[in-house]
């Protein structure tokens, strides 16, 4: 007989359920408001056809010179350098890689050093020289370091080359200006030009293909020229 009370029980239980589980379907679900914490002021949602401007982006003029060649710019502020040069002069041998300053595709030379374009705003160089792989060589007369790349296969795909000669470029005048890096042995002395200096300030510009080896040895060859 008990079984027969369980079984009446069971059922009633699962009614119940049947019950509550239509009851919650047929109600439209609302989230809870969240509380406003401590400080913190409860922001309401806009209002149909409210003014929304300032929510645009803020575009600045810049001026500076890339390449030798003055140029005058209406960006947004939120603009890299990258982005400007490639997006806005259609000036593409830089390349966009990680986006994250880690492989060097994107580096230039910026009044003088190399830095990673992606990382840096365009409004930022204001009145500043901009040297990209197009302003270093033109096909007919090449940079010796463009040179010494194709005389060394520096590259295969090619992909990150721009960027790898105008750091290697860039390079070369921080020894001379007696930079130290992380490998100099004698802070106190001039920094020699070692493939181990190369390697080291190199380390920034990421080759996917391997040309490692090749490239270095583009590097020794216009620093023995120069020297």
């Amino acid at each position: 007989m008990h079984y027969s009370g369980d079984l009446d029980m069971t059922r009633r239980g699962l009614l119940l359920g049947t019950a509550a589980t239509a009851a919650l379907t047929a109600a439209p679900f609302r989230a809870p408001a969240r509380a406003a914490t401590v400080g913190e002021t409860a922001m309401p949602p806009p209002a149909t056809g409210a003014d929304t401007s300032s929510l645009s982006p803020v575009l600045s003029k810049v001026t500076f010179t890339v390449n030798g060649q003055r140029r005058d710019l209406e960006l947004d502020t939120r603009t890299t350098l990258l982005d400007a040069l490639r997006e806005h002069l259609h000036l593409t041998g830089t390349k966009k890689g990680c986006d994250h300053g880690q492989c060097g595709a994107c580096t230039v030379i910026v009044d003088g050093q190399r830095i990673n374009s992606c990382l840096s705003l365009a409004v930022m160089h204001e009145g500043g020289d901009v040297t990209t792989i197009e302003g270093l060589g033109l096909p007919g007369k090449l940079h010796p370091m463009q040179a010494a790349f194709v005389e060394h296969d520096g590259y295969q795909c090619g992909y990150c080359t721009p960027g790898q000669i105008c750091s290697a470029v860039a390079m070369l005048d921080e020894i001379k200006a007696g930079v130290p890096s992380h490998v100099t042995a004698d802070l106190n002395a001039a920094p020699q030009a070692t493939v181990d200096e190369y390697r080291e300030r190199m380390s920034g510009n990421i080759c996917r293909c391997g040309a490692y080896s090749n490239i270095v040895d583009a590097i020794s060859d216009v620093a023995r020229r120069e020297a």
